[in-house]
């Protein structure tokens, strides 16, 4: 046997053997903790359905998923450095659709590449997003806020969860849709923004249900519409936004993605991890609970949205005139 000969038999052991190994790694998984990024801060509606679906992945596999909140940008931050991490299923990130397919049109520059960077594993849940105002505020819808507004343009203050949060854009939308010019004031997380909003600091904001129905549920909040395009369960009677601007609404969807290149091995089954999770009474309450529904699809479904979405809203975002630098 010749030394080529016997240097491409070694070659072709060594690949088989190796294949052979990534295919028992990937069998065996997780056989250690996995994080989930959220690139998002905590108490909004992002953090609260990763804490919900972690708290089921490490229930029904035996391993912890836990949540890690890497915030920055509008979620670029956190998705940046997940986009960076090794594919091999131990570091994921669940993300609003804002940071996936809204902020590439948004920023000049993001640190990632949705398409190129990451693989969509599976759709988790939507929310429920509304327009809430401080309970001294007089308007007490939509109609009323407009008429306000065009009477002191510039002067009602709208906070958000931060520059380029999807709470931020919808803001933007909404005057653009309305014809109207608020002060738009970020802060550093929803929570940040809602605390202020019951104290008065600032008199409107779009939030998530997560961040914001306690205090609607308590009577700090009052709802002036719902942001979706249909009237959410866990706020029968509030009226959505496109009941007066006709054809306004949006449904925020929150997804879990894998660095490009993991093995499909691995995010088949946390795709149906995934799916069992969502099929649990327990998650569906608790997501009830929050104003979120369960979202499922599977994965080339989910990849088909994400390739969809993204010059979707890169026509919304011109249309707005929202830019972030």
């Amino acid at each position: 046997m010749t030394i080529h000969r016997r240097t491409g038999l070694a070659l072709l052991l060594l690949a088989s053997l190796s294949t052979h190994a990534l295919a028992q790694a990937d069998d065996k998984y997780p056989s250690k903790p996995v994080t989930i990024v959220v690139p998002q801060a905590p108490g909004g509606a992002n953090d609260a359905i990763a804490r919900i679906v972690a708290q089921k992945l490490t229930e029904s596999t035996g391993q912890q998923f836990l949540v890690e909140n890497k915030t920055g940008a509008g979620g670029n931050v956190g998705m940046a450095a997940a986009a960076k991490s090794r594919p091999d299923g131990y570091t994921l990130v669940l993300t609003a659709d804002s940071a996936a397919v809204i902020n590439p049109s948004l920023y000049k520059s993001t640190g990632f590449d949705t398409l190129k960077d990451f693989e969509p594993v599976a759709s988790v849940a939507t929310a429920g997003y509304v327009l809430v105002a401080n309970n001294n505020f007089a308007p007490k819808n939509v109609a009323e806020l407009i008429t306000a507004a065009k009477a002191q343009p510039g002067k009602i203050a709208i906070a958000s969860a931060g520059n380029g949060t999807l709470n931020h854009l919808i803001g933007e939308m909404l005057q653009k849709a309305a014809g109207i010019e608020l002060l738009h004031v970020p802060y550093k997380g929803a929570s940040a923004a809602v605390t202020d909003l019951v104290g008065g600091q600032v008199q409107v904001s779009v939030q998530s249900l997560p961040s914001s129905i306690a205090f609607i549920k308590s009577g700090k909040l009052k709802v002036l519409g719902i942001v979706n395009q249909k009237r959410v369960a866990a706020l029968p009677d509030a009226p959505t936004i496109g009941e007066t601007i006709k054809g306004f609404g949006q449904t925020p969807w929150y997804g879990l993605f894998a660095p490009a290149g993991t093995p499909k091995a691995i995010a088949d089954k946390l795709q149906a991890e995934v799916a069992k999770a969502l099929d649990s009474a327990e998650a569906k309450d608790k997501l009830a609970a929050v104003g979120c529904e369960p979202f499922k699809s599977a994965q080339p479904e989910f990849a088909a949205l994400v390739k969809a979405e993204l010059p979707k809203w890169a026509r919304i975002v011109k249309d707005s005139g929202a830019t972030i630098d």
